[in-house]
């Protein structure tokens, strides 16, 4: 029988942990340093590939993402010597998809042509905003014009760029940011990221609302009312919706996204990774030590992972459906069923199908436009209504 974690396929992410600046919004793990010992950091980094590689040998890779934090911030050197590790650890894939995430202040920029020469295929640039006003409000450090600038030198040197945009801003209107999708799909190459600003604990937005700051602040039916312009002018613009919040010409999707939101194995690298790897049969879940000093050290203990979980079957079903309702080619239902050990309950399909939340075939079940803008409540239901019911 098919592994099932074959169905998504293989692919590593490396997490890079600093920025040049925390953003407030920001609840990813990074860290501001004022000295970083890049060479230190491709040794751990080389070590844990090499770990895994013993682990998962012989697989074929298809899809390499480097995330952060910044890794524009690392030195073009160390990406080529991590991504040869890399490619002298498994065999790959001959389209291999390589994405680096890039912040596009000018210094940054410049490293674009080291990168391309250290074989980076993608670049993934976190523009945010398309005007200087809401940058300084979301405490980004580079201008609109910065932003543009970069953005020209990396299609000189990738043949796939994508950028980040964030709606619901503060003060942020429907129709402003109607024009504000129209010129960055002016500008885009290939792949749009485009999320509404959420409000996350621990994060200085967090602490700023719970204060009764941050105002201006769209209210649901605005923000609702944003996300259905932007899936109308991407679609318009040849800008499938072939995940809630991202948009691709054909043929132009994250790979290495696509093998998380179909399930598939991948391996994570650097402080504070998460992984899904399937050794001997059994599916677990990692989770790397997110200080990065302390996972410098724990690195050299072979002690990279602060917790490695096995995942049941159910979990691993529950997971399936999770991620894969984002996507709009949605879920195969014997899959999940071969997960669950039960199909998805009938009557709860029914009911979501008949108030146009779903559609659904033989084979698969999608979410809908309408089932998307509520996607967890659509999860939740088929979760909590087991077979039978």
């Amino acid at each position: 029988m098919t592994e099932d974690w074959r169905y998504g396929g293989f692919g590593l992410y490396l997490h890079w942990p600093f920025c040049a600046a925390k953003c407030p919004y920001c609840d990813f793990n990074s860290h501001v340093r004022a000295e970083i010992d890049q060479s230190r950091w491709l040794d751990a980094y080389r070590s844990e590939i090499g770990r895994y590689r013993a682990i998962l040998p012989d697989r074929v890779l298809t899809s390499v993402f480097i995330g952060g934090g910044t890794p524009s911030l690392m030195d073009p050197d160390v990406v080529a010597e991590v991504l040869e590790h890399i490619r002298t650890s498994w065999p790959t894939a001959n389209d291999l998809e390589v994405t680096l995430e890039a912040n596009p202040g000018s210094v940054e920029a410049g490293r674009f042509a080291g990168y391309a020469q250290a074989g980076v295929t993608r670049v993934s640039m976190g523009v945010q905003a398309l005007n200087d006003t809401d940058l300084r409000r979301l405490g980004r450090i580079h201008t609109t014009a910065e932003a543009k600038q970069a953005f020209d030198i990396a299609r000189k040197y990738f043949g796939r760029v994508s950028f980040d945009l964030i709606y619901a801003r503060q003060d942020q209107t429907v129709s402003s940011w109607r024009s504000e999708l129209a010129e960055a799909l002016n500008m885009a190459v290939d792949h749009l990221s485009l999320y509404q600003l959420t409000i996350e604990p621990g994060t200085a937005f967090g602490d700023r609302h719970a204060c009764g700051g941050l105002r201006g602040l769209p209210d649901e039916d605005t923000a609702a009312a944003m996300y259905e312009a932007t899936q109308d002018l991407c679609e318009a613009a040849g800008y499938n919706a072939y995940e809630v919040s991202n948009h691709a010409k054909p043929g132009a999707e994250s790979r290495h996204n696509l093998i998380y939101w179909r399930y598939g194995d991948y391996v994570g690298i650097g402080p504070g990774a998460h992984g899904r790897i399937t050794h001997n049969g059994e599916r677990c879940a990692t989770e790397a030590w997110s200080n990065p000093e302390r996972w410098l050290t724990m690195v050299r203990a072979d002690q990279a992972e602060r917790c490695v979980t096995p995942i049941s079957k159910e979990d691993q079903a529950g997971e399936y459906l999770m991620m894969g309702l984002r996507l709009a080619e949605g879920i195969e239902l014997d899959r999940y069923a071969r997960l669950a050990g039960t199909p998805l309950d009938d009557a709860a399909l029914s009911n979501l199908e008949e108030v146009g939340m779903i559609t659904r075939t033989d084979r698969t079940v999608r979410a809908t436009p309408a089932g998307r803008l509520i996607l967890n409540a659509v999860i939740k239901e088929l979760l909590l209504t087991p077979s039978g019911a």
